[in-house]
């Protein structure tokens, strides 16, 4: 047994493995980002994907090399410039460092004395980046493991605050609810169902033909829940919309939430990088007078999931969310201790996340952020403009950020053809698109993520997609 967990913990054996895997990876990066691997990825089904992998098990021994490459061969190349389907954000390779290093120092980040440099650095890290809001003074924030663990806990954070904490102390005797567009991301409506409060809890909000919510409907929508004896606590606003990138007005939800005494939460799971553009800030005007915001480093900011920004106007609501008593972790409930974040967050044990951001920001600066975001955005309206001058082509609408919906005309079931369409390109796996349903009409779906992608790419995939077309 001795001899067993020493083989395990070897030192040598880790430095000869570690070696071998990162020039894998580094051979995998170049050949991505240079499309020098022809494919994004190559598609399988499910069921043989799990035979491959029920035979890879009967296998005696463990080869590292051989498996890392059969996990390259068949997952999805991020970096690959015709890889353009999900809000999933290509990782800068300092924070896959960082990654490592996270995983084998493995700190919990419950408390300081479990988390002593990581904790810090993330206090540090966040109010670097929350500056950027315009919030004024006494900001703060967290990381916390993804966006919509972060949109749940700013959730509990407005019903602790609008409901007085009587909520968390006597359970429920109200019913709450939250006003959110009918275009946002599904994970609102998770989020007030785990807080008991059922479909009524989520007040749809109309959208408009750009897809963004009709403010003008929110008195009367108020009204009706009030008359139903719901009291609403929030207001969310999309930036944006996961669909089609749309960004809602945040200033007049702002307006309407000071008016009627409401909580104002931003998902900027992946329009909220916009704040680091002075080319494409103004998509995010309003979101100074937010009390709490969402931001996904893992979609727009180049780092590893999960990574994600909870940041409050108000610092002391962050401690309003969780109040418990937990004497093992630390001795007062009630004290506001910024280097606990167990106190703040849903999660006791996370990952070190602060690490990816501070080796990023000291490597690259700010200005990375920026360069990135607008190329992408860019993109988004260059490949807006070739839709509309390639016959047969239709927009859903022009896009606000790099998320591009479109769909082909040359047909006369359009739904039909347009999802036979993506399965074929999904099957080829040269290029990775997705498709979503708008107003009943099936649009195929691009997110511009890569910043290997040029037009050039995007010309050939609309000369694709005619291609498959043409043969169905």
């Amino acid at each position: 047994m001795k001899d067993m967990i020493q083989t395990a913990f070897d030192a040598t054996s880790f430095r000869s493995k570690g070696h071998q895997l990162i020039n894998l990876l580094a051979d995998h990066l170049e050949n991505s980002t240079t499309g020098k691997t022809q494919h994004s990825q190559k598609w399988a089904s499910p069921n043989e994907r799990l035979e491959f992998w029920q035979k890879e098990w009967e296998k005696e021994g463990f080869d590292l090399a051989v498996f890392t490459e059969q996990i390259l061969e068949q997952s999805l190349h991020l970096h690959h410039p015709k890889c353009i389907g999900h809000q999933v954000g290509v990782s800068a390779p300092i924070t896959v460092l960082m990654s490592l290093v996270s995983s084998l120092l493995n700190n919990g980040m419950a408390i300081y004395e479990v988390g002593q440099a990581a904790t810090v650095i993330e206090q540090l890290v966040i109010q670097k980046i929350v500056s950027r809001f315009g919030f004024g003074e006494n900001t703060g924030g967290v990381l916390t493991s993804g966006g919509t663990l972060g949109n749940l806990t700013a959730l509990i954070t407005a019903r602790n605050v609008k409901a007085k904490g009587e909520v968390w102390r006597n359970g429920q005797q109200q019913q709450f609810g939250v006003m959110v567009s009918e275009e946002a991301h599904y994970c609102v409506d998770r989020a007030v169902k785990t807080m008991g409060w059922g479909e009524q809890g989520a007040i749809k909000v109309p959208v408009n033909q750009q897809f963004k919510m009709e403010i003008e409907l929110l008195p009367d929508l108020l009204t009706k829940a009030k008359a139903q004896n719901i009291q609403v606590v929030a207001v969310v606003g999309s930036a944006c919309s996961t669909s089609t990138g749309s960004f809602d007005d945040l200033t007049a939800i702002a307006d309407f939430c000071e008016e009627n005494d409401l909580w104002f939460h931003v998902d900027g799971a992946h329009g909220g990088a916009a704040i680091f553009s002075d080319k494409y800030r103004h998509l995010l005007k309003g979101i100074d007078r937010a009390d709490s915001v969402i931001m996904d480093f893992h979609k727009m900011l180049l780092t590893p999931a999960l990574t994600t920004g909870l940041f409050y106007k108000n610092a002391q609501h962050s401690y309003q969310t969780f109040a418990q008593k937990a004497h093992y972790l630390w001795s007062n409930s009630e004290s506001e201790e910024w280097y606990n974040l167990g106190k703040r967050t849903y999660e006791c044990t996370k990952l070190m996340m602060s690490l990816k951001l501070y080796a990023l920001l000291k490597t690259h600066g700010f200005e990375l952020w920026e360069k990135y975001t607008e190329r992408a955005f860019d993109l988004g309206q260059q490949f807006a403009e070739l839709i509309k001058n390639t016959p047969d082509f239709e927009l859903a609408i022009q896009p606000n950020c790099n998320i591009v919906c479109f769909r082909y005309l040359g047909g006369d079931d359009l739904n039909r053809l347009n999802e036979k369409i993506r399965y074929q390109l999904l099957e080829e796996g040269e290029f990775y698109i997705v498709k979503t349903q708008l107003q009943n009409k099936t649009y195929l779906r691009t997110t511009l993520m890569s910043p290997f992608t040029t037009i050039e790419h995007l010309r050939l995939l609309l000369e694709r997609i005619v291609a498959i077309a043409n043969k169905i």
